[in-house]
């Protein structure tokens, strides 16, 4: 017999959770502040929840996926809910930071609730399919556990530590590294428009340039974690050299009247590292500078 699972929040990604789940025959309870927002999952086959604790108190599992820490709390930290969560396992999918899942965990712990902290690596459309992956930290044996309903979000859930803040964390990481391409190309095209270059020119560059970049930051990560930080004859560019390139695009923005804020800060950290005489060494002692 599958686990009684119920979802609070049904949003788009609270949806595409309960539509994974009803997909792989997991009996599932739905409930949301505005409740007609549930109605195209009790087409589904999915239960309607009258109250935050009778979710709690009908299901195994309850997964929580709201809009922050704050309204979670404002709906499990009353009484009534403590009490009918209690031997039940908290699966916290909604966004927040390492210290509000250590808090969480700490709060579930002194009630008698099972605690994972998760973060979702995915877009809705991916729920429940094989490549999805979802960051989950807490007790491994919890993980363990349950590993057959974490298998129905996705086909690729990760056990990422003890630690219930690590999942946050990561998810941190990964997305900044996002942002920083995103807000990479978003300069790319500002170059491009002002200098009259069609962006499917920009477009048909990249991918022969991708693999340049990924190496430079697989290259990065292990020199930071082997802590190489000096300039070694496998350096690919040094911090002068990289210096010097990037001065190109600050002249750039000067030229064309570009928006400098996000190079600016770009250069701050080159600058600290050059007056501490760091242009022989490789760009990854920069680390010591962005921490």
């Amino acid at each position: 017999m599958k686990p009684e699972i119920s979802v609070l929040g049904t949003g788009r990604m609270g949806s595409a959770l309960v539509r994974a789940l009803l997909r792989q025959g997991h009996p599932t309870r739905v409930w949301n502040r505005t409740g007609e927002r549930t109605a195209p999952l009790q087409a589904l086959g999915a239960r309607a929840a009258g109250t935050v604790a009778d979710a709690a108190d009908a299901a195994r599992i309850v997964i929580v996926n709201v809009s922050d820490y704050a309204s979670a709390d404002r709906l499990l930290r009353v009484p009534e809910v403590e009490t009918a969560l209690r031997g039940r396992l908290l699966l916290q999918l909604t966004s927040g930071s390492p210290g509000q899942a250590r808090e969480a965990a700490a709060w579930a712990a002194r009630h008698g609730i099972d605690y994972l902290d998760g973060a979702i690596m995915a877009t809705p459309n991916f729920i429940g399919e094989p490549g999805a992956t979802i960051l989950y930290s807490g007790p491994a044996a919890l993980f363990e556990r349950h590993k057959a309903v974490l298998l129905a979000l996705g086909g690729n859930p990760q056990h990422v530590g003890e630690d219930p803040g690590h999942a946050s964390a990561l998810d941190a990481a990964l997305l900044v590294q996002m942002w920083g391409a995103l807000f990479g190309a978003l300069h790319g095209i500002a170059v491009c428009e002002a200098e009259a270059i069609p962006l499917a020119a920009y477009e048909a560059q990249m991918p022969a340039f991708k693999p340049v970049v990924d190496l430079a930051v697989a290259d990065l990560v292990g020199r930071v974690r082997q802590g190489r930080l000096a300039g070694d004859d496998a350096t690919l560019a040094s911090v002068g050299a990289h210096h010097a390139a990037f001065r190109q695009l600050l002249e750039l923005c000067r030229e064309r009247g570009l928006d400098r804020a996000v190079p600016d800060a770009f250069d701050r950290v080159f600058r600290a590292a050059v007056a501490d005489g760091h242009e022989p060494d490789d760009f990854a002692v920069l680390s010591r500078y962005v921490r």
